[in-house]
This record gives C-alpha cells, sequence and structure tokens, in this order.
C-alpha cells in the first residue's frame, strides 16, 4: 500500500536524479571535448646497407589540429552533435522534473490508486531518459572512435608515402598537453610538411 509519505519521498528521490543527470550534462560538456590524435607512427626504417644511425622526426599534433582543415571539420560537426544531444537530453529532464513538481504539489490531494498510476508513469519515463541518455552516450563515443581511427589511418598513409624519400627511422608525435617526450630540437619538426600535404591531398 502506497501512502502519501511514501510517494513524496519517491519523487523526492526520482526529482533527485533528475537534478544529477542535468548536472552531470553540464559539466560533462566542457571536458567531453574530441580526444586528441596524439600517436607514434613507426616508419619505414631506412635500408640498413645506407646507414645505421637512427633518423628521427616529429608531428607536433596542437599544430596539427589546429590546421588540417579535415580535423577542424570534423570536430566541428562533432561539436555541433554534443552539443544537440545535451540540448535534448537537458531539455527532457527538465520536462520531466517539472512534471515531479507538479505532481508533489497534487500528491496530498490523490488516492491511492492515482497516487500508484503516477509513481509507476514517473519511473516509467526516468527509466527512458537514463536509457536515452546512455544510448546517445555511446553512439557519440563511438563516432569519437571512428572519428580518431580515420584521422590515425590518414596520418599513417600520408606518412608512409612521404617517408619513401625522407628514410626516417621513427616519425614521432609531440603534444604540449600529453607527450614522452621531454625535450625536442624543431630541427626535426616536420609537422608544416604533414599539414601542407595532408590538406593537398583532401583537396585532390
Amino acid at each position: 500500500m502506497i501512502t502519501m509519505k511514501k510517494l513524496s519521498l519517491i519523487l523526492n528521490a526520482v526529482l533527485f536524479v533528475l537534478v544529477a543527470v542535468l548536472f552531470y550534462l553540464h559539466f560533462n560538456a566542457k571536458k567531453n571535448s574530441v580526444a586528441a590524435i596524439g600517436m607514434t607512427t613507426n616508419a619505414a626504417a631506412q635500408n640498413a646497407s645506407d646507414s645505421h644511425s637512427l633518423s628521427i622526426a616529429y608531428v607536433n599534433i596542437d599544430s596539427l589540429e589546429a590546421h588540417y582543415a579535415y580535423f577542424q571539420q570534423k570536430k566541428a560537426e562533432l561539436d555541433k552533435e554534443q552539443a544537440s544531444i545535451q540540448n535534448d537530453l537537458s531539455s527532457r529532464a527538465r520536462t520531466l522534473q517539472d512534471e515531479v513538481a507538479a505532481l508533489q504539489k497534487k500528491a496530498a490531494t490523490m488516492t491511492q490508486a492515482q497516487g500508484e498510476a503516477a509513481q509507476k508513469s514517473i519511473m516509467q519515463k526516468q527509466q527512458a531518459l537514463q536509457q536515452r541518455e546512455q544510448d546517445l552516450r555511446q553512439k557519440f563515443m563511438q563516432e569519437q572512435q571512428n572519428f580518431n581511427l580515420d584521422l590515425h589511418n590518414r596520418l599513417s598513409i600520408f606518412l608512409k608515402k612521404y617517408n619513401e624519400n625522407k628514410h626516417y627511422s621513427y616519425i614521432l608525435s609531440y603534444s604540449e598537453m600529453a607527450s614522452d617526450i621531454l625535450l625536442k630540437d624543431t630541427a626535426y619538426d616536420i609537422t608544416a610538411d604533414v599539414i601542407k600535404g595532408l590538406n593537398e591531398a583532401d583537396v585532390k
């Protein structure tokens, strides 16, 4: 048997969950930017008969992201989709939150049957919202993963061709935010060549 006090407690619990969802959406959007394409690519090694020394170059991933047109285009598309998802979920959460608040005001005047029906309806809508959030989040994460994989493949294909004449033993990635390289010499920076080559390849 459901009492008005029990119904009120249930509604308060649902309201708490909805507020938590909105809180999560607000702060998660700030940190869920597109993952950087930090990577290390093994280029074709120089023939041992030509030289026994290592020849190393690096690509500045921060500069690549800033000036590679394809990256900027796809990132803008993902950012737009992420904002759309956030707005959709936030709107649905606020609507359900308003419904819970309205139900709380009417709880004292509701019969047991009405209270049970209202509770069931609210719980179903809450579960549907949580499922929608999970589905959209998983779909978006998969799109991010596909985006990063596509970038990795594009860069790898270009570097293999680029290295046919350069004969670098290793081509490394460098980023100000996340890198295993502690010290670098800009003389070995091939970022400008890579950006130019990638952009030209997309135009063809």
